[in-house]
Order: C-alpha cells, then structure tokens, then sequence
C-alpha cells in the first residue's frame, strides 16, 4: 500500500495468496493442494480471483513439507506457461528445522521432523526459477509444540540474503515478533537486505507474536516508514486481518497455508478466500492492486 510518505505510486492493496504451506493439513481438508499441478492450478485459480502474488510451497506425494527443487520448478514452469499475470514468491523457509531428542537428552536430534540445510541448498530452488520475491524468516523461534524449533541464525540470514540478492529476486522479510524485525532493521541498515523492503508481519504463530490487536500494532508501529507490509493471521482470524491489516496501512495475505476454512463448517478454496478477500477490501473502496502494479511499486523484476 502507499505509505504516508507518497513514496508508492500506486494508492491500494494488494492480496497475497499462500496457497499450500507446509503444515500437514491434507488430512482436514481435500482442497488443500499437495502435487505440483495442484499447487500450480491453485495459483492460477487464486491470481484469477485477485490475487496479485501467490506464496509457493511444495509438498511430497503424501502431503508432507518437500524442499525438492523439481517440484518448485514444475510448479513455476506450469504457472508461467498458462501466461497467468501473477507474482510469484517462493518460500525459503525450509531446511531450517531442528526437533530435539528430548527432554533429558536434546543431543542427537530426532531424525523424524529434522531438516537442516545450509544456506546455498536452502535457496537453490530460487536459483534455478528466479522468482520476483522469496521469503526470508528473520529469526529462529520455538514453533507449535514438542521439541520443534524454527532455525534461522544470523550468520545463515545474511548468508541466504546475500544469495538472493545476486539471484536478483526481491526479499520479503518474514517476521513472527518483534525481535525479528529488530534483526532486520539491523540488515537493511547493514545493506544486507535491500531496500524498497517488504515485511511480512505473521501474526498467531504459536508461539510468536500473537494476533491480539495490542500486539499486532506494536508490530505494525514498528515497521519503518517506507517499508511495504503485509500481515496476517492463522485460523478463525484470517479474514479478519483483510480488514485489519489494511486499515493499519498495510497489504494482506490470505491461504489454504494459514486457514482452510471460509466459515463455521465450510472448507474454503484459495479462490474463496481470495474472492472474500477482494469482497472485503472494496466493500471499503479499497482499490485491489494488479500484478503489474506491484512489480511497479517494489521494483520487482520477472524472470523466467
């Protein structure tokens, strides 16, 4: 959205769409897409709903997260070639995944739910498609329950952002509290992260920031003028956070990654949720940002 400062051209919103994401959600919902022409068809299905950029994670054939590098490219490759007008944005989230032993004896760690990768394999699928934006989580954080932490060090954040950047893709800041976007000032101040910056401000996440309205303004005064953000919420809050996130000045994300339902009882496709989304927004004459005008506002570059 424009910031107050007058430095976007373009006065709007646009809708981001995490179509699959990586927690294991197949088994609550059969709209959630798991094969690489699913998650290809399910972008298209949300870029023509009003989706201006689609969030792309990849799953293995049993719905589990993958970081296979094939299946990014299959997915990229079948999105580009049906010529739908989308920004595309890969996640690299993945590699960073460290499950304890347990309690008594951390050390080694569980085989079952580890995966860690170093910086070069985490970003060799955005090396390869050459995405206009990936994600970088800007921070390591206890996630969900058990034994599970989500693993970003410094040192691995700086490296996989100094790849990105010779890649030529734009990075999205992926911050679940509030010390996360301390750190990435800290890179953007370092030039380790370029500017224009967008921050992606994830709200709900056990146990990050939760999505209370104290909070996410606390989040949302902290994000520096002339930053682009989106934010949104896991679940029930979802497509409150529409609403939410652009009165706060803000973009928005909707998803089968984040919230498989469109009501009490009713599972939601992406296509639902991006249609509620776009409903919400210009039922408060919000103008709803095309592909075209994002890569305009953020200075994206389309490859492929």
């Amino acid at each position: 959205m424009a910031s107050e400062s007058g430095s976007s051209t373009h006065e709007g919103v646009f809708i981001t769409c995490a179509v699959t994401g990586g927690g294991y959600t197949v088994d609550k919902s059969d709209k959630v897409p798991v094969t690489p022409a699913q998650i290809a068809d399910s972008c298209i299905e949300a870029a023509n709903a009003g989706a201006a950029v689609v969030h792309i994670h990849v799953r293995e054939d049993d719905g589990m997260p993958s970081r296979a590098v094939e299946k990014y490219v299959e997915v990229a490759e079948r999105v580009r070639e049906s010529e739908t007008d989308v920004v595309l944005n890969l996640t690299a989230g993945m590699g960073g995944d460290l499950v304890l032993g347990d309690i008594e004896k951390p050390l080694p760690p569980a085989e079952e739910g580890t995966d860690m990768a170093g910086a070069t394999e985490r970003v060799e699928h955005v090396r390869q498609i050459r995405p206009e934006i990936c994600t970088l989580d800007c921070g390591s954080m206890n996630f969900g329950e058990g034994d599970y932490v989500m693993t970003n060090t410094p040192a691995m954040l700086e490296a996989m952002a100094t790849q990105m950047n010779e890649i030529g893709t734009r990075i999205e800041i992926e911050a679940f509290d509030t010390g996360h976007l301390a750190h990435a000032k800290d890179l953007v101040r370092r030039g380790i992260i370029p500017e224009p910056v967008m921050v992606q401000l994830c709200m709900g996440v056990p146990w990050g920031a939760p999505d209370d309205l104290n909070t996410f303004m606390a989040m949302r005064n902290n994000v520096p003028d002339g930053w682009t953000f989106s934010a949104f919420s896991i679940g029930r809050n979802q497509l409150k956070y529409v609403s939410l996130a652009a009165q706060a000045g803000g973009n928005v994300r909707v998803g089968l990654e984040d919230n498989i339902w469109l009501s009490k009882g009713r599972l939601a496709s992406n296509g639902d949720l991006v249609e509620r989304a776009v409903t919400i927004l210009e039922a408060q004459n919000y103008h709803v940002l095309t592909p075209a005008e994002v890569r305009d506002n953020l200075a994206l570059t389309a490859h492929g």
